[in-house]
């Protein structure tokens, strides 16, 4: 496929809203402190609020994937950024645990309509086989590119508005994402085969499938890794890190503290992610995808292991985030590739919803345990050691499946 043939409008809309949605979702852990801060909560109390935004987005996954595959791709991107919107306004006025838990519902909810199972389905039946692969990476490093901008942006924001008015600001910036809406027309990219075949004959077909069952679990510790980090990791070196000399580059670069360093080393896994993810969308073409995968987790396991191991210092927190940068959301167009490989594109969304729930699970005990533990112990490294445990699980899971088209008629 050309150049001109990947890049199209439909590309570059997807890449839009998906970077505005991870924009404002990945800036929640900057929230932490000041809202624990003034209202004397606990840090589990807002740890669990991010959690349950985790879980809903897990649950609401498949739901819009459905809703997309029923009513149009758009139609559900519209609904989740009005929900998404709508959740950040009522949050602005919350004043209590209970109120943010619950509204933090329709928070994850709206990612889920404006996130990778709704565009990413659209992405991959709008690809060629040849660069369906590499397409979704470009689409998933796009939600890191809006992680760049999203965290130091919220930093800049709370400086002179307070925490209320930042989730306005964030609730404007998704409804204006729907500018791009038009540019969303995607063709049904299947088989005649896959369009006689209705939602319940594939789920069956999926279910049964062993391969299915390990993209599930292979996929949980990918959402515990990530989401602990997103939430916790400012906080984490905030209060953990050693003190930035004044005479350091990092000094000289506005950086001079450790909660600009917090929000900055977010920003930087953002960026290391833009590579990290087309690269291995690229890698997908050639190379067999669950192989990437195991690979993937290897590698983020080590550099785990490897840095709550270290003496941390602003210099150990920046190759950390570099590295598992480059790793972070690679997972994505690989296990979204393999699912549209293994299962076909019609109902692409809906599986990939179900896997993801898997990852929103994970992502839920990510962000839940890291608070539950730190207000029990007062540090964060059992939290990170399971981690470590969990990435090599996934690493394994992946080397027995079946990366194979999955088309056989299901026994009567």
């Amino acid at each position: 496929m050309k150049k001109s043939q990947l890049l199209t409008p439909l590309l570059f809309a997807g890449c839009f809203i998906l970077m505005i949605s991870f924009s404002v979702r990945s800036s929640f852990g900057l929230f932490q402190l000041p809202i624990a801060s003034e209202f004397g909560w606990l840090r589990s109390d807002f740890s669990m609020a991010i959690a349950i935004q985790n879980l809903a987005w897990g649950f609401g996954q498949p739901i819009f994937g459905a809703l997309a595959e029923r009513f149009g791709d758009r139609r559900a991107i519209i609904a989740g950024a009005i929900v998404y919107a709508l959740g950040l306004v009522l949050s602005s006025f919350a004043v209590t645990p209970g109120a943010h838990h619950f509204l933090e519902i329709l928070v994850g909810f709206g990612v889920a309509g404006t996130g990778f199972g709704v565009v990413l389905a659209v992405v991959g039946r709008a690809s060629s086989a040849e660069n369906r692969s590499l397409s979704l990476g470009i689409a998933t490093a796009a939600g890191s590119l809006g992680q760049v901008f999203g965290a130091p942006l919220a930093e800049v924001l709370l400086r002179y508005y307070p925490w209320q008015g930042v989730f306005l600001i964030f609730a404007i910036m998704i409804l204006a994402s729907l500018a791009v809406l038009p540019l969303m027309r995607a063709p049904i990219s299947a088989t005649k085969a896959e369009l006689e075949e209705t939602l319940g004959i594939v789920l069956k077909r999926a279910f049964k499938d062993p391969s299915f069952t390990m993209i599930f679990l292979g996929f949980f510790s990918c959402g515990y890794q990530l989401a602990f980090i997103s939430a916790h990791f400012p906080a984490f070196v905030t209060e953990m890190c050693g003190a930035i000399d004044p005479s350091s580059s990092l000094a000289a670069l506005g950086i001079t503290t450790t909660s600009a360093l917090g929000a900055v080393s977010i920003s930087l896994i953002g960026l290391a992610n833009i590579v990290g993810t087309i690269t291995a969308g690229a890698l997908g073409k050639r190379y067999s995808k669950k192989y990437l995968l195991a690979a993937i987790y290897v590698g983020r396991t080590v550099i785990a292991a490897a840095f709550i191991l270290a003496p941390m210092t602003p210099g150990t927190v920046l190759l950390f985030s570099m590295l598992m940068g480059s790793l972070w959301l690679a997972t994505v167009p690989l296990t979204s590739g393999l699912i549209a490989h293994i299962y076909g594109l019609r109902y692409m969304g809906t599986l990939y919803g179900i896997v993801f729930f898997s990852h929103q699970l994970g992502s839920f005990m990510g962000v839940w345990l890291g608070g539950r533990m730190y207000d029990l112990t007062g540090n964060y490294t059992l939290v990170w050691w399971i981690g470590v445990g969990i990435g090599a699980f996934s690493a394994l899971v992946h080397l027995p499946i079946r990366e194979k088209p999955n088309s056989a008629p299901l026994a009567v």
